[in-house]
């Protein structure tokens, strides 16, 4: 028996007890959170195993291809292939500081097994020329396709004409039901609304609360809004209003402060988007807010988010590990491409942490690739 037998048996066995009974946010939520768990074990495995390849120190460019160094085996050697894969990832906003660890991470994963990537998509979540881009990369023959799949129709045929021409394709930070993408690899983000909506509750109590969203309509954000909505919806004395502040973080903060002005009896702002929570912690600093009562919080962390958590100008922020968004997809295209298609596909939940005050001093106290505050490899001490 392997190591991980236990593991895939404990997960069957818990989903055939849960499939004998009703589903609910709840259920939902406990059994992400489950799986989550107990695959961390063989998720430890798989980087035990990738470590053997030996990684070696510093980044790589996207332009250029480096195999695995550091006194190991290369990852030719392990996966007996002299091919060097080129992966492409389209993205929706493809200069967000929230992708900055997104991109170190598929960095890693390509020095680590001896491809290269290019990043590409649009800016301001343009989803024309995100299609357009991965067109492109099938045209140009990649070897693999990791999409931000914020439309849930656009990319229904480009995916199937990716498939056709054997291109695998896996989503990553946000998904499509419909789609014939291969895995999603990202965070729930629904269950993910509905717990942040819990938390509001917890906070609020009552009266007028601020919902930020980039884009609304997108679907790497809409469904947190949907499922913020879905748990307040059932507590009167708290009224939402969501309100839209773009894609870029310049106008998301310009949008934010401009409602503050406008709307001074709001006691809770909270954000679905990195720019947005960034944006509207900057805000409440701005107008002392605090010192009114007013609650905050949100998702991603930037630089200015953390530092701002930390200081206790906002509540509350969610980590759903960008870094990991870019090192899997590029980690299972790869395998799936040496393993002839036999594996390397599985979707991956990235996580619902929620940071506070307190929690949050580890990302300030490290300089991390993880988290986009260093570009150097390891964690160093500040």
């Amino acid at each position: 028996m392997s190591d991980l037998d236990p593991v895939h048996d404990a997960i069957e066995r818990l989903e055939w007890a849960d499939g004998k009974q009703e589903e609910t946010p709840q259920s939902r939520l406990a059994a992400v959170t489950r799986r989550t768990a107990l695959t961390g074990g063989a998720a430890g495995l798989a980087a035990a195993m990738l470590a053997a390849c030996g990684g070696g120190n510093g980044s790589t460019s996207t332009s250029k291809a480096a195999s695995g160094g550091g006194g190991g085996t290369p990852a030719s050697g392990i996966f007996k292939t002299s091919k060097k894969p080129k992966f492409v990832f389209v993205n929706h906003v493809t200069t967000n500081p929230f992708f900055v660890p997104t991109k170190y991470g598929a960095e890693d994963a390509c020095k680590l097994l001896g491809c290269s990537y290019q990043w590409t998509g649009s800016e301001n979540s343009n989803v024309n020329e995100m299609v357009n881009a991965f067109n492109t990369a099938v045209t140009s023959g990649a070897d693999g396709i990791a999409v931000a799949l914020v439309d849930n129709k656009a990319f229904n045929a480009p995916v199937e004409a990716a498939l056709k021409a054997k291109i695998p394709v896996v989503s990553y930070n946000a998904d499509a039901a419909n789609n014939a993408r291969l895995s999603y690899i990202g965070q729930d983000l629904f269950v993910s609304g509905q717990q942040m909506g819990q938390h509001i509750i917890d906070l609020v109590g009552s009266g007028d609360v601020a919902l930020f969203i980039a884009t609304p309509g997108s679907a790497n954000i809409q469904p947190r809004i949907d499922g913020a909505r879905d748990t307040l919806k059932g507590h009167s004395a708290i009224k939402p209003h969501v309100i839209a502040t773009g894609a870029a973080v310049p106008a998301e903060l310009s949008a934010i402060d401009s409602y503050a002005v406008g709307h001074a009896d709001t006691k809770g702002y909270f954000a679905v988007d990195a720019g947005s929570t960034q944006s509207l912690a900057q805000t409440i600093q701005k107008h002392n807010l605090r010192a009114k009562g007013v609650k905050g919080g949100g998702y991603d962390l930037t630089p200015i988010t953390q530092k701002l958590l930390a200081a206790g100008e906002i509540d509350f922020t969610i980590d759903q590990q960008p870094y990991l968004q870019g090192f899997l997809p590029v980690l299972e295209l790869y395998l799936y491409q040496v393993s002839g298609t036999l594996s390397g596909i599985a979707d991956v939940n990235t996580g619902l942490k929620f940071l506070d005050k307190t929690t949050v001093v580890p990302y300030n106290s490290t300089k991390s690739r993880y988290e986009g505050t260093s570009s150097a490899a390891g964690v160093a001490k500040a």
